[in-house]
């Protein structure tokens, strides 16, 4: 059997320009990167905004498991089906971080018959979307501390700065560290610490924004520190916005590649969906929504994270809203939910599925009845499946009025999720009541309780005073009005990642609140959840290498 890498290196790609006029973009819209990807025109984008718009499907998925369910093979394999079936289609997707390239994906453009390529490029460095983001961000850092070198006009309290430095990669020793020792010249010694890029405020405002100039507006009102009198202080306070602009300019415009089958997919952004909002860019989607007729994006991790953060961000945000929505599944993941040993569960075992179908329910039944869509169950085929096991699965899910599919696109590519693929054309035609989770108006801690309580099946949410009189102040400062984002574990509803299945009645504990006043969001962090990860015991990296002849392998 080949391995992901190896179907990939023998695609048979067309040229990025042959793959562009599929939707019609013309030559001067291009900035080709090499002969198989390249970036859309901000220009030419903005003149398709006239234009109707074409169907959004969302694929998100249950709660992940070591298990694997492959929700952004299904997000191709989908886009894929929809040609196959004739209709005119586009993939929109994020860019892979190298955090868990190196970590524990090694790999995140699909798999099997259904990816995106060229494979080894979107996995490294791709167009440099990513060291732009970084450059932008740690150009702040390093502004704010020049401004407290000479002289510290503005104030700022170097115990209350809230920018923090950003790599894209997972490095526990970074987490949390002293800066700016050696004397004098070098500043003011403080503590400090790294995120990773992709759960950086950068990466969200880069994946919000709209327009260079709502860019620029973006990044203006980030608050980069507090005076001991607790004003904040703004990046356009340290004028910063300009130049950091003009480090994201190239990368705002949307990155053109093609999947297996020669599908025109759009990959641009990637914020981590269990410490950031998980989607793609909106630039990217709404440019595809105006050259395809049909849509295929996906959202981080499972419906409680990704989904959640889809709708009550990226759609509140930017107008969007799905039509339908995929959820991705596997019968092997879903018996690790109903408690069988990772290593058992290729296994027949029709009572631990039973057990384990919670956890796909509850994701149907936030899709359903409190984002109001119209949904799917895609199941990912895997040679253990049984009858008895997928009978059981679809036995359970028709209780919900939601149908289930078994897909093959990992091993067939597009026409093994045609069926799939229909249904989703069905549903496009079919009303929603879409909705988001909570109304703008609600309060800041309100809203957080919403999300706990009916989207998590929490009974409560708690923290201690310190974070209650922040999350307050930002409510009295004017901040209320922000959607919030929750940083948690994405393996489980609650923030204990053991606990599998749809837990309830847990209590959800805020340990840390950040305002992301650029993004217009608010992040609260809930149990351990790292912004910066660590790598595992043996990372991918481990198994990534490059021939003698110059040819990558290992990756995936």
């Amino acid at each position: 059997m080949l391995s992901d890498i190896e179907i990939a290196q023998k695609a048979v790609m067309h040229k990025i320009q042959d793959v562009a006029d599929k939707l019609g973009i013309p030559e001067d819209a291009l900035e080709p990167y090499g002969r198989y990807k390249a970036k859309v025109s901000l220009n030419y984008i903005e003149g398709l905004k006239a234009k109707k718009n074409g169907k959004l499907i969302l694929v998100t998925a249950i709660s992940p498991t070591p298990a694997g369910e492959g929700k952004t093979t299904t997000t191709v394999g989908l886009g894929d089906a929809l040609n196959h079936i004739g209709k005119k289609a586009i993939v929109c997707l994020r860019e892979p971080s190298l955090g868990p390239v190196f970590g524990m994906k090694g790999g995140a453009a699909g798999g099997g018959y259904a990816q995106v390529v060229p494979m080894e490029d979107i996995n490294l460095h791709f167009t440099g979307d990513f060291s732009a983001i970084a450059l932008a961000n740690n150009l702040l850092a390093a502004l704010i501390d020049n401004h407290i070198h000479h002289g510290n006009d503005l104030g700022f309290d170097v115990r209350r700065i809230a920018w923090k430095r950003v790599v894209d990669m997972n490095d526990r020793a970074l987490r949390q560290m002293t800066i700016a020792l050696g004397g004098p010249a070098n500043g003011f010694p403080r503590e400090d610490g790294f995120d990773i890029v992709v759960a950086s405020e950068i990466m969200a405002i880069f994946c919000l924004a709209t327009s260079i100039k709502d860019l620029k507006e973006r990044i203006s009102k980030i608050v980069v520190g507090y005076t001991r009198d607790l004003k904040p202080i703004l990046a356009k306070d340290l004028q910063a916005q300009g130049a950091m602009t003009a480090l994201l300019k190239d990368a705002m415009a949307p990155n053109l590649v093609q999947t297996l089958e020669n599908t025109p997919a759009f990959i641009h952004g990637g914020p981590f969906a269990n410490i950031a909002h998980g989607c793609n860019s909106v630039i990217a989607t709404q440019t595809a929504l105006k050259l395809g007729d049909y849509v295929v994006t996906e959202a981080g991790f499972g419906a409680d994270l990704g989904a959640e953060k889809f709708i009550d961000i990226k759609c509140r945000k930017s107008g969007l809203r799905p039509d339908a929505v995929v959820i991705v599944a596997t019968i092997r993941a879903l018996k690790f939910h109903g408690g069988m040993d990772v290593k058992e569960v290729s296994k027949e075992s029709v009572p631990a599925l039973e057990k384990g179908i919670v956890n796909l329910e509850r994701h149907v039944h936030n899709v359903m009845q409190n984002y109001g869509l119209p949904c799917v169950v895609s199941v990912n085929h895997r040679t253990h499946d049984t009858e008895a096991e997928v009978k059981c699965l679809m036995d359970r899910l028709a209780q919900l009025g939601c149908k289930v599919v078994v897909a093959k696109h990992w091993a067939e590519g597009g026409k093994g999720a045609t069926e799939v693929a229909q249904i989703v054309v069905d549903l496009c035609e079919q009303p929603s009541n879409f909705k988001f989770v909570y109304e703008d108006t609600l309060p800041l801690w309100d809203k957080m309780k919403t999300i706990a309580t009916k989207i998590y099946g929490a009974s409560d949410v708690t923290a201690d005073v310190k974070i209650l009189g922040q999350i307050k102040k930002l409510q009295d400062d004017g901040y209320g009005h922000y959607p919030v984002c929750v940083a948690k574990t994405q393996y489980s509803f609650s923030t204990n990642p053991a606990l599998r299945g749809a837990p309830s009645g847990h209590v959800l504990a805020v340990r840390e609140v950040r305002l992301a006043a650029g993004a217009e969001f608010v992040v609260m962090v809930c149990g351990d959840i790292m912004t910066m990860p660590g790598l595992p015991k043996v990372p991918s990296a481990a198994a990534i290498d490059v021939d003698d002849n110059g040819k990558i392998i290992g990756l995936f």
